[in-house]
């Protein structure tokens, strides 16, 4: 019986102790393990990639603060089904036997509509219930306004090489069928690289392979026998929607490397499998600000147009907007100067801290501010030539620093000249 049940939930942790990664969250000083020490759980929402212990966290928080706990999918509940679990928590909150409120968990809540989302605000806010939600998406965009200003968001991360080395060592450790094999681990890479920091797809890698190899034989764990034992069964690990991260980094790589040709075809391979459209146009908006940028600043244009026309089109000749865009961006030139200006930009901020505005860019409403200096001296750029003047604009700490270093496009090139000769231009320099 214990064979029928997939190695990622045997070792489904049920402590905090046994909970491997998001030592941000969990660890000595970490949030949620303060309120859970606290017995004071408020609600939040877990945004992360998939394998990383959302659902887990939420059971431990439950068992933890030991009060009643309900679990909904938001891909196969309603209005109605949320209806009648509140209804229960309601209940239960009443009872003198409930140490604290009932917390109802939400895996994947961006898939509930606004309506169903709507449903759980009373609840929330009289504090029948605490809500946790867990989310593989960006929750500005796919929940409700008035839901996250109820739930704070929490981010996971994907887990590193040490966390996906503990994770393999509890398996050979704990696990009852690995531990009734002859297990050799020779090499890792591929089974870390593989995982890509998922712990369920790990798990499942090893359960694989551990299915694949004949009794009596002793269980290999090295490169060539995870790269085979997953081309054999391609989608083995594929039990929780991982392929979804997968085939849209292939998307993304290709439409970044210009193949228009495998843009289109792993498309295809997303509509086919009845991917949100909303999900790869998002995509679409951020790979052409990021890999495209200032080489073609008309791809931004675009793909906010395909995001639009896509809530007006709908499905399926929204397959149509998707592919013209895709084929446009690929064939587009490209450029991350932008994207690396504003990490350089911020990674400074990190570094030196909320520096002072200069006077001469303050604004001086008030009369106490003229007098202390604000605004004085402020040259306005439009009064002269060009519409330019050289001017210090960033903190004096700063003085001199760059950003923004121009692509490798004509498009750059064209913009770093012209600020090449406008400040070396003595006109420009009073």
């Amino acid at each position: 019986m214990t064979a029928a049940i997939p190695m990622a939930e045997r070792l489904r942790p049920s402590t905090l102790e046994d909970y491997i990664g998001q030592e941000h969250l969990v660890g000595p000083n970490g949030i949620i393990r303060r309120m859970i020490d606290s017995g004071r759980v408020n609600s939040f929402i877990l945004w992360g990639p998939p394998g990383v212990g959302k659902t887990t966290l939420a059971r431990i928080v439950a068992s933890k603060t030991e009060v009643p706990f309900y679990t909904l999918s938001a891909v196969n509940s309603g209005v109605k089904d949320v209806r009648e679990v509140l209804e229960k928590a309601e209940k239960d909150s009443r009872s003198m036997f409930t140490k604290g409120r009932p917390i109802l968990f939400i895996d994947e809540i961006h898939r509930f509509n606004k309506a169903q989302q709507d449903s759980l605000l009373s609840a929330v806010e009289r504090g029948v219930i605490t809500l946790i939600g867990a989310t593989t998406e960006n929750p500005s965009f796919e929940v409700i306004r008035p839901l996250l200003s109820r739930a704070q968001v929490y981010t996971l991360k994907s887990l590193d090489i040490s966390g996906m080395d503990r994770l393999l060592q509890r398996a050979l450790e704990n696990d009852e069928i690995l531990r009734g094999r002859d297990v050799e681990v020779k090499e890792k890479e591929a089974l870390f690289r593989f995982s890509g920091g998922d712990a369920r797809k790990l798990l499942n890698i090893l359960d694989l392979v551990e299915q694949s190899t004949p009794e009596g034989e002793p269980v290999i764990i090295d490169d060539a026998n995870v790269t085979h034992s997953l081309q054999e069964n391609p989608a083995a690990y594929d039990r929780n929607g991982e392929m979804h991260y997968d085939i849209i980094s292939a998307f993304i790589k290709s439409i970044r490397g210009s193949d228009p040709h495998a843009a289109v075809y792993w498309l295809a391979r997303m509509v086919a499998g009845g991917e949100d459209p909303k999900f790869i146009a998002r995509r679409l908006v951020i790979l052409a600000a990021e890999d495209i940028g200032l080489a073609n600043p008309n791809a931004l244009l675009l793909a906010n147009a395909t995001f639009d026309a896509l809530a007006k089109i709908g499905w399926p000749e929204g397959r149509i907007i998707l592919s013209e865009c895709a084929v446009y961006l690929a064939n587009s030139p490209k450029s991350n100067s932008a994207y690396l200006a504003i990490d350089a930009a911020l990674e400074e901020v990190r570094r030196s801290g909320n520096l002072p505005v200069p006077l001469h860019l303050r604004n001086a409403p008030t009369q106490l501010m003229k007098q202390l200096g604000y605004h004085e001296g402020y040259k306005y750029a439009h009064d002269y030539s060009g519409n330019y003047v050289n001017q210090q604009y960033l903190p004096e700490e700063l003085k001199g620093r760059e950003f923004w270093f121009a692509g490798n496009n004509p498009q750059e090139s064209k913009m770093a000249e012209r600020l090449k000769s406008l400040s070396s231009d003595k006109k420009h320099n009073p």
